[in-house]
């Protein structure tokens, strides 16, 4: 049960006031569901108002706070903007410019005659100086007092900085004061506000200490519940498995294993040898043979009389799992099933037998594989792909299937930087697979400007007809009005006439049975070209595709393009990926480009674009939710996050972990960052 103290923090945002259904869509666009939302939503950055008493105090390109007299409304002809002319007390004139159909509010905000306060920022156009669009015009300097710095906010569509300015300040009044978490001496040494203040320090003004303060406090968070899960896990009993080699020596593979193969299969092997359960993270690089590794890790377990279950984040990686193992043990006896939440009747009821009475070895599946319904025989070893797709509190659903605690093999295939590693997956030992399997050959990247997209059409065709099959990815599904994003749903429309049925479309929004048919009609050679979203970027296997269309690629993180990249070149054909830029390109995205062009190797390309993006955008997952950290930036991360390991460290090590007042405190922190599952781990779930 979440604390008593913490029930205010946990309300529905729906509950403040002004807040309806309307105003919740934006905010759940932005994560803002709930008021402990609002209060970590803090500003991306001030704007600094300068009060002056006429425009000559002021200077072009500075926010301002300033009375003016309106003296004239301006209609323009055409797309021109609508004027307002006004003066200060001096009689200097400025022009306040609207764009768009601004022109009826701006006639009732600026009447002729009155005397307004304005906050913007001051231009100039020509000779005539000007604002566009002032962020505030009020009757009384009074009304503006609260104006002089003010928080900027992120937005969505439908969202205004005054109403999230507005929600965040309604937010804070209920936060109560907790108990101090953080080692006193620490907090003392760093000159830190204590956890209430800090927050209403972070959202008044730029705060070094405050935003670092709040950051830490997720980063011990973090650290302390990882650390929960590493210890619960030391002290339950699991089962000791231990192979006969009789399965493993009868897969046919068509390739020798790597040394580095070798090396995590042995770092496995001793593992699952032991009573406690493993808790393991296989690295690999795209193409590196992380699948091979986990089937040798889930033949152990068949062998020692017992079950394996793979969990992977979507039904099309699952699907190709699935294929893949199938093919690996041919002729081995081994029964491999397939679960996934479209599964239903007869068929769905003839796996879950097979998994009570044993019959059924491997199960593989998406997050159908640990619900309510499913039990197992004797699931002794999981193995859980694109593992930071899943939260923790997930996995332990799936450790409960088991008789006892089973082992567990975690699997990314994209590349985490040694910097991040402890902070994503600090209750883990760690394999890396650093080596490709002998013979694959290197990807011919090329960066092309999408004003050749005619050339890129002729060279796609030529390669369609010559037998090949190509993969050409979009950054969204659809187009939105005002945005100049690639839709694959456009794309699509458009290749669609050129080469016929020849091109499918998949991506995220499409129904299941619709994304699996037009996988299966590409998988099978049936279709020629695969429009798509990065729905495709893991577990897409079809090794006669060779070519790879990346449509704006510098809008994608590094560890994305190279996912991405990471779909062709899985055959004996020399591949290629083209990825085309936007005629404008930024220095970051010319970077970014150039090092997909100049090396292949993911585990430098995590770290340089760790480099290239910086505040704390990690690997491209905050863009897409999948970061742990809301309020952590990359440099607080590298600054902070070894002070929070001692710390979370000393606190169960040496300071009774969460019995005691500062571990009571502690227990509010993992509840306020819900990561609670470290609480439910010392209740035994």
């Amino acid at each position: 049960m979440r604390p008593e103290a913490l029930n205010p923090l946990f309300v529905d945002a729906q509950a403040l006031e002004g807040v309806g259904p309307k105003l919740m869509r934006p905010l759940e666009k932005l994560g803002l569901t709930r008021v402990r939302d609002l209060i970590y939503h803090l500003p991306e950055r001030f704007v600094e108002r300068h009060a002056v008493a006429d425009l000559d105090k002021a200077t072009v390109g500075e926010n301002i706070i300033v009375a003016l007299t309106v003296r004239e409304h301006r209609s323009s002809t055409g797309r021109g903007p609508f004027r307002v002319l006004a003066e200060d007390a001096r009689g200097n004139v400025c022009a306040i410019s609207y764009f768009g159909r601004a022109s009826y509010a701006a006639k009732k905000a600026l009447p002729v005659g009155e005397k307004r306060w304005i906050a913007g920022r001051l231009d100039q156009y020509g000779q005539m100086l000007q604002m566009v669009h002032p962020d505030h015009i009020a009757e009384a300097a009074s009304a503006l007092a609260g104006q002089v710095r003010e928080p900027v906010y992120g937005l969505s569509e439908g969202m205004t900085l005054g109403r999230i300015t507005g929600l965040v300040g309604q937010a804070l009044k209920p936060v109560p004061d907790l108990p101090e978490w953080c080692e006193p001496g620490l907090v003392e040494r760093m000159g830190w506000p204590a956890w209430r203040e800090a927050l209403e320090l972070a959202h008044r003004g730029p705060n070094p200490l405050a935003r670092d303060r709040l950051a830490y406090d997720e980063l011990l968070a973090n650290g302390l519940a990882l650390m929960l899960v590493r210890a619960s896990n030391r002290t339950q009993k699991g089962l000791a498995l231990v192979g006969d080699g009789r399965l493993r020596s009868k897969l046919n593979l068509p390739f020798a294993l790597t040394g580095a193969q070798q090396r995590s299969i042995a770092e496995i092997q001793g593992d699952l040898a032991q009573s406690a359960p493993m808790l393991r993270l296989l690295q690999g690089d795209v193409g590196s043979g992380k699948t091979v590794v986990a089937l040798n890790a889930m033949l152990i377990a068949v062998e020692a009389g017992a079950q394996a279950a793979m969990l992977a984040p979507t039904e099309i990686l699952a699907r190709q799992h699935h294929e893949t193992l199938m093919r690996m043990v041919q002729g081995t006896g081994v029964e491999i099933a397939l679960l996934t939440g479209r599964d239903k009747g007869r068929a769905r009821e003839s796996i879950l037998m097979g998994l009570l009475d044993g019959s059924i070895d491997i199960l593989v599946g998406t997050h159908a594989i640990f619900q309510e319904a499913v039990a197992y025989k004797n699931l002794a070893l999981a193995v859980i792909d694109e593992q930071h797709r899943f939260g923790v509190s997930q996995r332990l659903l799936l450790a409960r299937k088991g008789r006892r605690a089973p082992h567990f093999l975690a699997m990314t295939a994209t590349p985490i930087p040694r910097t991040l590693t402890l902070a994503q997956y600090g209750e883990m030992d760690v394999s890396r697979l650093d080596e490709l399997p002998p013979g694959r050959q290197a990807i011919d990247t090329r960066v092309i400007a999408i004003d050749r997209m005619d050339d890129v059409a002729g060279a796609l065709a030529r390669h369609l007809e010559g037998g090949g099959q190509a993969y050409w990815v979009c950054p969204m599904v659809r187009e939105s009005e005002g945005d100049d994003l690639a839709a694959a749903e456009a794309r699509f429309a458009a290749l669609k006439v050129r080469f016929g049925d020849d091109v499918v479309l998949v991506h995220g929004q499409l129904r299941p049975e619709q994304k699996d048919a037009a996988m299966e009609r590409f998988s099978s050679g049936a279709a020629k070209l695969l429009v798509a979203t990065t729905v495709i970027e893991v577990g897409v296997d079809v090794p006669n595709a060779t070519l790879m269309v990346i449509e704006q690629a510098e809008r994608f993180g590094l560890a994305q393009l190279h996912q991405l990249r990471g779909r062709v070149g899985r055959g004996s054909e020399k591949s290629v990926c083209l990825l085309l830029r936007s005629a404008e390109l930024s220095e970051t995205g010319r970077k970014r480009l150039a090092l997909m062009r100049e090396t292949q190797d993911g585990f430098r390309l995590a770290e340089e674009d760790l480099e290239l993006r910086g505040g704390g955008e990690l690997l491209g997952t905050r863009q897409s939710g999948d970061t742990p950290f809301r309020v952590a930036t990359l440099e607080q991360i590298q600054k902070l996050l070894p002070i929070a390991h001692d710390d979370a460290r000393l606190l169960i090590e040496r300071d009774g972990g969460l019995s005691g007042p500062r571990g009571e405190a502690a227990r509010l922190l993992l509840y306020l960052f819900e990561r609670d599952w470290g609480v439910q781990l010392l209740r035994g779930g």
